[in-house]
This record gives C-alpha cells, structure tokens and sequence, in this order.
C-alpha cells in the first residue's frame, strides 16, 4: 500500500472564520482527513501575535501570526520562511492554494520548491472600480504577481467560468458545494424576512449590503424586515445608513452564525439575497445554501451569480447596484407565496442535483491526485508528521 499524499491546505482565512471560501476550505480540509490517500494540514491566518498549532476537528491547523493586513489581506515578512519550514517539517507532498486574497497563496506557490502546487481561485477581478490606492494595489498584482503565480502552479481550479485563472485555458471548473443533507427545508417561514449572509466589512463593500438597504427602504410591504448574518468593521457605518434611511426598526443585525443556528436562519427565511456589485463574486456560496433549504433567492446579475442562479428558474436575477430593481423583485416574491414555493423548490432540486458537495469533493481531490502522480513527490518525505 502506498504512502498517503501529504497535503498542505493553505488559505487566508479558515473558520471560525466566516464567509464561502473558509466554508468550502474547512468541507475539503475533513474530506482529505476521511480519505485513506491523503493526509492534511491546513496552514491559515489567525488573530494573535503568535503563530498556534492545533488539532481541530481532527485536523492539524497552523494559524500563522499577520503583522498587519492590507486592505483584506494578511501580510507578514516572516513568512517566506516559516512557510518553507512548515512545508519541510510536515514533510508536504503537494501545496494546495487557496485565493483571490493576496500574498499567503502566493508565498505557498513560491517557496514550494519541486513540490506540486495546485491554486484554486475563487474570484474574478478584485479592482473594486473606485480608484484609490487599493485598486491601484490590485490592479498591479492582478496584472504583475498573479500571471506568475499561476504559472508557478502545476494545476488550476476555478470556483466558476467568470473566475480568473479562466483566462489562462489551464484551469478545470470544480464549483463550491453544499451539504444537502444539513442544508434541509424546514416549515412556512413565519414572517417577511429577507436574509442576507455574508461579511460585513468596509473591504467587502463590493457584497451590496448598503444597496439591499436602500431596496428594503423601497419594499411596499411595512411588514418586511432585512436580516442580516455577519460581522465586520463597517456595522456602525451600515447601522448609520440604515437610520438615514428611516428603516433602523426593520433591520436586524443576527451577527456571525454557525451549524445549525446558520441553517435555522436560512430556513426563517422568505426571500435569502446576494446583492453583489464586481465580478469578485464569483460563485456566491450562500444562494446554494438558501437553495437547499428550499427557500427562494434574488442574486445580483454579475460575476458567477448567473452561472449559479437560473433568473426565473430557481431564483431571480437583478442588475447589479440597482435598488429600484431590486426591491421590486423582492416585493413580486414576498406577495406571492405560490411564486417563493415555486422557486424555493427548484431551487432544492438544483441544490441535490448541481451542487451537492459529493460532486464537488470528487472532483477536487482528483484534481489533487493528478498533480501528485504526475509530479513525483520528493525523497524523503513520506512518513508520519510531527504534530506539535
């Protein structure tokens, strides 16, 4: 019996973080750990000043120290090093990659060595299109550094056909999945409420949380409320506008949530949004989670909401940034029930049938196997890994 594949999960950000790309990290990290070829170790960012190593959900996590962030992304000189040294230590086979954020993956792919490096990238263009000196920062790394990181990788996934290794002609499509069998429909939703989940940041500005602010203020029914699931630096700004807008009493801030507390709010639900401005919404993880909830979902028309949403078949689709729009697609689900049941079972079947994690994991860890047997892992490594 051959020696497992020794694999380093690396991404910027790993739960209890909140968001898709730490979801869909933590689904593969368990399905390497449950898969008698591989073994894993996640290397990730954490909060404090030290790095920490930890079993977590029987997996090794390596939580490195940042010294500062730039604009989303952790940065820390150091790392070069210490990522090297982490590689050697664990004896790693192949590097597994995880972007759009900047530095870390990029760092992975390059003090890699002979290793292997498979970069999936799960974002289209990061320029937020406002100017200033962070899309002046994208903009260079989008057009200097990150051509040669994905060159650098052996392989290249995309979490959907508008992400940017697309563009390259290398890259498989492996989309994000969802747990159908935790994902279930519950009961009639009791009220009106319209559910966002996602980050609520200033860097993340770009979800369209302050248009789905402006849409509730144009919703015909005084009965709708907008809930909102997540946490971030820009809750005061976004509890100003909302008082602006004359609708504090009908928001509701529910914070980050988890398990089935994440579900529970899902299933409340009569409408779940993703309103969603650049292309760096390239999937849009929540919609498939509202769909296997059986609950219907409005997306913004941008990036790679499209390739998930089907408009008029298993949700709808608005322009982008257009709260006019917006409200009036909400407004046309909330008065009719007949049309939310219609879309939300739909949206249950595309659920199960298009973007079961099952689907997706298969073709992940395939992905991995192909790099490793196609480039030889190096001499020496196998064995069992120190955990400390």
């Amino acid at each position: 019996m051959s020696a497992p594949i020794r694999v380093a999960l690396v991404t910027p950000y790993f739960p209890p973080s909140v968001g898709g790309l730490e979801r869909y990290t933590h689904r593969e990290a368990l399905a390497l750990r449950d898969d008698p070829d591989f073994e894993v170790v996640v290397v990730t960012t954490g909060t404090s000043r030290r790095t920490s190593v930890a079993e977590e959900d029987g997996v090794t996590v390596v939580r490195l120290a940042p010294w500062l962030k730039v604009s989303n992304s952790p940065v820390n000189g150091w790392w070069p090093v210490q990522l090297r040294r982490l590689l050697a230590h664990h004896r790693i086979d192949l590097v597994h990659a995880h972007a759009p954020t900047p530095y870390l993956a990029d760092v992975a792919a390059y003090v890699a060595g002979r290793r292997p490096v498979v970069l999936t990238y799960h974002s289209g263009s990061m320029v937020k299109g406002v100017g200033g000196a962070v899309d002046a920062l994208l903009t260079t790394y989008e057009r200097a550094v990150l051509p040669r990181v994905m060159r650098r990788a052996d392989r290249l996934v995309s979490v959907s056909p508008v992400a940017s290794t697309e563009a390259t002609g290398r890259a498989v499509v492996v989309p994000p999945g969802v747990d159908s069998d935790v994902f279930v429909p519950g009961g009639p939703p009791a009220g009106q409420d319209v559910v966002y989940v996602g980050r609520l940041q200033r860097t993340s500005r770009w979800k369209g949380v302050e248009t789905l602010l402006e849409a509730l203020a144009r919703l015909s029914s005084p009965e709708a409320r907008l809930v909102l699931v997540g946490d971030g630096d820009d809750v005061p700004w976004l509890r100003s506008r909302a008082t602006d807008l004359g609708i504090a009493d009908r928001v509701v801030w529910r914070g980050s949530l988890h398990g089935d507390d994440l579900v529970h709010a899902y299933q409340d639900a009569a409408v779940v949004v993703l309103p969603s401005l650049t292309e760096s919404e390239s999937f849009g993880m929540t919609l498939i989670e509202a769909m296997s909830c059986g609950r219907p979902v409005v997306g913004s028309a941008v990036g790679g909401i499209p390739y998930v949403v089907r408009d008029g078949v298993d949700g709808l689709l608005v322009p982008p940034g257009d709260a006019t729009a917006l409200a009036a697609a909400l407004d046309r689900l909330l008065s009719s029930p007949s049309e939310r049941i219609r879309l939300g079972d739909a949206g249950r079947a595309a659920a199960v049938e298009r973007w079961d994690w099952r689907h997706s994991l298969a073709g992940t860890l395939g992905v991995l196997r192909d790099a490793a047997t196609a480039r030889p892992p190096q001499e020496g490594t196998h064995g069992r890994s120190v955990l400390r």
